[in-house]
């Protein structure tokens, strides 16, 4: 609820892709009135589904920023699409990542572990509005950067060989093992 607030209340389109065993509830169960209003809010100004192409959906001229918990192929996906993020760890791998897009990348907002439809309205504001050209500018660079390491020459292509041969080297033994190949 305090996502859905704070995403209406920044008066910032959206697309949210929300899976539905995210919300506990009955089926049939009466909305409250807050729900109501807010269902009426995102039909001005949002759309909710339960899944989404992300590589498609970031990759979209129409997208500007991404919400998103920092897992490391969400980060990536974003980096590679050039769009700046609101991060939102969980757990594990996140919290880095989160912190990386905020503090050393400047890729975007880090919101640590905090979760109130203020703090969610205010960064959707200073990511889309208040910074968003700095953000953007950074995101562009980054994603430069990114599909540079890819193309031929370019570092995770020459590392990706560089594993392929090593897995294709045949193994010699060492002299200390009894096992072929170690």
């Amino acid at each position: 609820m305090e996502f859905w607030h704070g995403l209406v209340n920044s008066g910032i389109r959206f697309l949210w892709v929300l899976r539905p065993d995210s919300i506990i509830g009955k089926e049939g169960e009466i909305k409250t009135p807050e729900e109501v209003d807010l269902e009426e809010a995102t039909k001005a100004r949002g759309y909710m589904v339960g899944w989404a192409p992300q590589e498609e959906v970031l990759a979209h001229q129409a997208i500007g920023g991404f919400l998103t918990h920092s897992g490391w192929n969400s980060t990536l996906e974003s980096i590679v699409a050039g769009k700046p993020m609101i991060c939102w760890p969980f757990f594990v791998d996140q919290q880095i990542n989160s912190r990386f897009v905020g503090e050393v990348w400047k890729l975007g907002l880090d919101m640590k572990d905090t979760c109130d439809r203020v703090l969610i309205e205010k960064m959707v504001r200073e990511l889309m509005e208040e910074r968003r050209d700095e953000f953007l500018e950074r995101a562009e660079e980054m994603a430069k950067l990114a599909k540079n390491a890819i193309n031929d020459g370019g570092s995770s292509f020459l590392n990706f060989n560089r594993l392929v041969e090593d897995i294709r080297r045949p193994k010699v033994p060492s002299k200390n093992s009894n096992l072929p190949g170690l």
